[in-house]
């Protein structure tokens, strides 16, 4: 049995353990230390610590505190890793915590976080989903059952000092465009009561967790990149910026549709990983690498029917855009909304399917002006129902009374 180096007791705050951090800073202690070719067991909070409950109630997520977020297991030293080489971290298995067999998926209210589609769902709203060994159901969102592609949403390494400051300065730049954006262009440092600096203390902690990075966007060390296909037999190779390298986890979604289009996208859950990690000196140099770079798992759900639906550059109000993959993107996953609610969903239902299923999402075209081209692949076979266009129409499968809780009105 592989030892567990890091646990989390979710009836306990995070804050309270001290293998846990929610800032990126090279100055972060690793707690723990492994060699090249060990392999261990790590335990994770959900992404927000166990601010969501499981019920019936959006009001959670209306006023979750973004602050706080992502809490991460780690950072994870492997000794003789040094800046310039590759981190080889293999997930060789991934799960669900036994005493914690549910998920959930959330719209953010857009005077908080917001999400990709966030002007048509402008409330907070969520759904609960059960976990049956491999697959899910939701008792918010009927009609539809999968299985589940688990992953680490959240995983990298710690950033040496000059990355950090180059995170700082350009995303300070852009949101200097526009300081008044609801939702804001990016997530400054905050180090404030709510920035979790694992074992640092005092005024050190209080210096390193004001010029902290948040967790929120995805960056050359890896991080926040929500990449479903990052499950149990995948091969991650990281580039290493500091001496020991820093490895933090955490985030993991039991199944996700390309994009995790919701923002609090995927099915999100506590759970494991048991890896697995190896050393390339100098693998940065020698294979040109800026971002990780990773090999897909071999095991997939298999899912090998779609129906697909288009999207151009050309926005709700008709205006055109020059090859934007993003409103493409945005306009296909609309499209199949307004399809799924023809069969008796809400739009609240059917966003929920396009963020937890697991869709494909593929950019098809970017060379023929003004237009873009992107695509969603909607399974066929998670529907308890034929989804498929015919001659009579769409039959009403579902009477759309039963919808994701609502919050109460901001």
């Amino acid at each position: 049995m592989a030892e567990t180096l890091i646990a989390v007791d979710l009836s306990e705050s995070p804050y309270t353990n001290d293998k846990v951090h929610n800032r990126w800073h090279p100055d972060i202690p690793i707690v723990e230390w492994v060699n090249p070719g060990d392999d261990f067991i790590i335990e994770t909070y959900d992404w927000t610590g166990g601010q969501i409950k499981n019920d019936d109630d959006a009001a959670d997520v209306r006023d979750v505190e973004l602050v706080q977020v992502h809490f991460l297991s780690g950072p994870v030293g492997v000794k003789g890793a040094e800046p310039g080489d590759l981190l080889v971290v293999d997930i060789l298995d991934i799960g669900a915590k036994p005493d914690s067999l549910w998920g959930f998926n959330g719209f953010f209210s857009k005077q908080n976080g917001g999400g990709f589609l966030t002007d048509h769902f402008p409330l907070a709203q969520k759904s609960i989903w059960d976990i049956h060994g491999m697959f899910t159901s939701s008792r918010h969102v009927p009609g539809v059952k999968y299985a589940g592609l688990i992953h680490p949403g959240l995983i990298g390494c710690l950033p040496d000092r000059a990355m950090l400051d180059m995170w700082n300065s350009r995303e300070k730049t852009l949101f200097d465009t526009n300081p008044t954006r609801v939702p804001p262009l990016a997530a400054l440092p905050d180090g404030g009561p709510s920035a979790h600096m694992g074992r640092m203390t005092g005024d050190a902690r209080n210096v390193a967790a004001a010029e902290a990075a948040r967790t929120v966007p995805p960056r050359e060390h890896g991080g926040n990149c929500d990449i479903k296909d990052l499950s149990r037999g995948s091969k991650i190779y990281f580039p290493v910026y500091v001496d020991g390298a820093g490895l933090s986890m955490g985030d993991l979604h039991f199944s996700q549709g390309d994009g995790e289009i919701t923002f609090c996208g995927a099915i999100e859950m506590a759970g494991w990983l048991h890896l697995k990690v190896e050393l390339i000196k100098g693998g940065v140099a020698k294979y040109g690498v800026k971002n990780p770079i990773f090999k897909p798992s071999p095991i997939t759900p298999k899912y090998d029917d779609f129906l697909i639906f288009e999207g151009i550059s050309v926005d709700e109000a008709g205006v055109q855009h020059y090859l934007d993959v993003h409103i493409a993107y945005r306009q296909a996953c609309l499209n199949a909304i307004e399809y799924l609610k023809k069969f008796g969903y809400t739009g609240a239902q059917a966003y929920a399917i396009l963020g937890t299923a697991p869709c494909q999402g593929h950019i098809s075209g970017v060379v023929d002006i003004p237009n873009a081209c992107a695509t969603l692949w909607l399974p066929t076979d998670i529907f308890d129902w034929d989804l498929m266009p015919n001659a009579d129409g769409p039959k009403r499968y579902l009477d759309g009374s039963i919808d994701v809780p609502l919050a109460p009105d901001l």
